[in-house]
């Protein structure tokens, strides 16, 4: 990365996009080393490369069960690129450098800007101290909690298995290690009553996809909610709506049969983990056709900006419903909590919207004119991959390779974001400033 960085004509954009694909590729060569799997030999290149852009790209969608396909060593890489993703590798490298006494230069400190999403440059190297410290703290908090109960379950191997889970959780990548060779892709389909491994991990995921500058407004103000800045309220507000909507309607329309507890914990667990975590307590292919178009929507929203989640964000769903409603009461500007929001910001949620909609269709259809596949079930994995979600109907492993590759790039795409890929390939020389004559267009 300090190669990259060295190299001066390259934009912020174009670092990220390269760290990523640096990490995508020594991911890929160490998963294809023989000893990373269980079985005699190596692992392919396709598959290799499938789980490492997954796994950097914290989405959890896998062609070969995790736990029954890769050994300890090939776990442990898995567990490394989550991580990594999970936090940034812009940012991890940044802490890197922290660390060892290294100084931070201000091109560096615009790529950790962008990286992060960060609202300012001030303070970026202090808030990379407190991510990277956060982060350890409640991924060692939530596997001391689960430690228990895979320490019953599993043995000894239930302090590795309370690790991953943790980390996998916080960083919103779904993959798990309770799959068999006779019963792979489970997830935690078996702790689907687990009171404990339930609230553990929808804490994690919740607290992961909140946000790191969420978190750091809570810590330099507390429960003085007003002093929160106007991003964190609308984060807020919009997260707790699309846990407690979904949730009721999936109580009521999926699970409603089941036992009371089982229900609840079902209901909740579904609705959290479609913003992009990946894990399911439920079957996710008995589910009605409603409810799989409810996780769609949920996919595509997804956390935070600056957080472990994927999706458009929270806050660009929250942008562009106030902009129907200003638009439905005829007024120009929309505002949240007494602040005016820029035009631009509107532009840019539904340039993102449209972007993500248009790839995740266009996929859709390309899968299933490829694999014979019905439209529904492609698009529910593709929402899944651009979203870095990880959920999944079970057709991601039985995909040939033109798709899998097809996922790969969605993947790519939803971690490093639409935006920056375009930010990237498009130079902002010879920019053009004049402006051309205006002329009404009638739209709707």
């Amino acid at each position: 990365m300090e190669a990259l960085k060295k190299r001066r004509h390259l934009s912020s954009f174009q670092i990220i996009f390269f760290s990523f694909l640096l990490g995508i590729f020594a991911g890929t060569i160490l998963l294809m080393l023989p000893f990373a799997t269980k079985g005699n030999g190596s692992a392919g290149i396709w598959d290799a490369l499938f789980t490492a852009t997954s796994a950097l790209c914290v989405t959890g969608l896998a062609v070969q069960d995790t736990a029954s396909y890769w050994s300890g060593f090939g776990q442990a890489v898995i567990l490394l690129l989550i991580q990594v993703g999970g936090m940034g590798v812009v940012t991890v490298a940044a802490a890197i450098a922290l660390f060892s006494g290294k100084k931070i230069s201000l091109m560096q400190r615009g790529t950790m800007q962008e990286a992060m999403a960060a609202p300012q440059m001030g303070g970026i190297v202090r808030l990379t101290g407190f991510i990277v410290k956060f982060t350890l703290f409640f991924e060692l908090a939530g596997a001391v909690m689960m430690m228990p109960v895979f320490c019953r379950d599993y043995g000894i191997k239930g302090v590795w298995l309370a690790v991953f889970h943790s980390v996998s959780a916080f960083c919103n990548a779904g993959f798990d290690l309770l799959g068999t060779k006779e019963h792979p892709f489970v997830s935690m389909t078996g702790y689907s009553g687990d009171l404990l491994i339930n609230l553990v991990l929808m804490s994690l995921i919740i607290v992961g996809g909140i946000g790191f500058f969420t978190w750091a407004d809570i810590k330099e103000h507390g429960i003085h909610i007003r002093k929160y800045r106007m991003q964190s309220k609308v984060i807020f507000a919009t997260t707790a709506a699309l846990i407690c909507v979904p949730a009721l309607y999936f109580y009521f329309a999926e699970f409603r049969n089941a036992g009371q507890k089982e229900a609840i914990l079902c209901s909740l667990f579904q609705t959290v983990t479609a913003r992009t975590a990946g894990f399911n307590t439920a079957d996710l292919n008995v589910m009605s056709g409603a409810a799989k178009g409810c996780m769609i929507v949920l996919m595509l929203i997804g956390g935070a900006p600056g957080s472990t989640a994927g999706g458009i964000k929270v806050t660009t769903a929250a942008v562009l419903f106030a902009n129907m409603k200003a638009a439905f009461m005829r007024k120009n500007e929309i505002h949240f909590f007494g602040r005016r929001i820029d035009e631009k910001v509107i532009r840019d949620a539904a340039t993102i919207l449209m972007l993500d909609v248009s790839m995740f269709v266009l996929a859709a259809m390309m899968i299933s004119s490829t694999e014979h596949l019905p439209m529904g079930w492609c698009l529910f994995e593709t929402a899944s991959a651009v979203s870095t979600t990880g959920l999944s109907l079970g057709i991601t492993p039985m995909l040939s390779h033109s798709s899998e590759l097809l996922l790969t790039g969605l993947m790519f795409m939803g971690r490093v974001g639409g935006l920056t890929l375009i930010y990237a390939a498009v130079s902002e020389n010879g920019k053009n400033l004049s402006r051309l004559s205006k002329e009404k267009i009638t739209v709707g």
